[in-house]
């Protein structure tokens, strides 16, 4: 492995010195996140491997070129998970190409991050190649290492822009020992406000999604305490295949929701308050999290400082994660204060500005 270490350090330094960009790509499964690919691509999936893995200290360490899969696969011969629930998007059909390292710079979760918390909640460590091609070390891998400026989580969801993901060090969960999914028909309105009330309560809630008047609850736990919320929540008792089918679906961006977003129209998240009111935008809606993300379908025209603006005033904020106009900005542009210290980020990890420019901000 160290030859191909060497080999990144190598084309980092080139790189720099020649101020070419390069773009950071493992299985490419994200690519249509973020603003326009640019650069010559360095590709990570040579370096790959569990490091380490301790089930006893719900702890595993990989090299960024890992696949997703593999690590999964052998967290679940121990029965534990990657809790977040990090989406693979593969095409129908197709075997995934994710890779550890593009699940932690992306730093998108799936249906259970309204419980357990989101990816970045769960890096206890990593290791980082800057733009002078050095070697660094961020964190550990036990809780207790984690602290000051915690770098390492800096890393997730950052698209790659500071610097070259080499390992990271995660916190794995037990699965679950029961599961049961429960559906309600109701309003968009009547799903918030019930979601809200029942987020108060004791309740193994482990994930929500509201569509087209229908709300799945998905219960996880102890045997007990699913069996006792499923009598006190009431609702309808949903097929456990088709729960699976339904929560994987979401989590990949399979369900019938999104498939306009796969044929190319826009698609926005939009992270509200819980509790924000439904939001008058015209086209379809899927609520997940609690009322916390909104995934919205627009069915006209309606641009990027409107969608903004309904999402400021109900106290969120709004990204253009699929498709659409990519020149409106793909994230919620920052304040002055906030840009300044992206730019100095930026500038302190990668001083010539060559790994992944521009991806999340122009200017970055």
């Amino acid at each position: 492995m160290q030859a191909i270490l060497d080999s990144f350090s190598d084309a980092v330094r080139h790189a720099t010195d020649t101020h070419t960009a390069l773009r950071l790509r493992g299985g490419g499964s994200k690519d249509f996140y973020g603003q326009a690919l640019e650069g010559q691509v360095l590709d990570t999936r040579a370096y790959r491997g569990i490091v380490e893995y301790d089930p006893a200290e719900l702890v595993i360490t990989a090299r960024c070129g890992t696949p997703l899969a593999e690590i999964e696969a052998t967290l679940a011969e121990k029965r534990q998970i990657l809790a977040f629930e990090p989406p693979h998007f593969a095409a129908p059909g197709q075997a995934s190409a994710a890779t550890i390292g593009g699940a932690v710079a992306a730093g998108l979760s799936g249906p259970r991050r309204q419980s357990v918390g989101a990816l970045r909640d769960f890096v206890l460590g990593a290791q980082l190649m800057d733009g002078r091609g050095e070697v660094m070390n961020f964190g550990g891998q036990v809780m207790k290492n984690v602290a000051g400026y915690d770098v390492s989580r800096l890393l997730a969801g950052s698209l790659g822009t500071l610097g070259l993901i080499l390992e990271v060090s995660l916190k794995v969960l037990p699965a679950p020992f029961d599961d049961a999914t429960l559906r309600f028909a109701m309003t968009q309105a009547e799903a918030i406000d019930r979601l809200n009330q029942w987020g108060g309560q004791p309740l193994p809630i482990a994930a929500s999604a509201w569509h087209d008047g229908v709300l799945h609850v998905r219960l996880s736990g102890a045997a007990a305490a699913v069996r006792a919320a499923r009598e006190k929540l009431g609702g309808e008792p949903f097929d456990q295949a088709e729960a699976i089918a339904l929560w994987q679906s979401l989590r990949e961006q399979a369900h019938p929701f999104f498939a306009p977003a796969l044929g190319g129209r826009a698609l926005w998240r939009l992270a509200m308050p819980p509790t924000a009111a439904p939001l008058d935008l015209p086209g379809a809606q899927l609520i997940e999290w609690g009322g916390g993300q909104r995934w919205w379908l627009p069915d006209d025209s309606t641009d990027a400082g409107t969608v903004r603006a309904v999402a400021q005033a109900a106290g969120g904020h709004a990204t253009l994660f699929r498709n659409g106009d990519k020149s409106v900005g793909v994230f919620t542009p920052l304040s002055s204060p906030l840009a300044a210290i992206h730019t100095r980020l930026k500038a302190s990890f990668d001083p010539a500005g060559i790994f992944n420019p521009r991806r999340m901000y122009p200017g970055l």
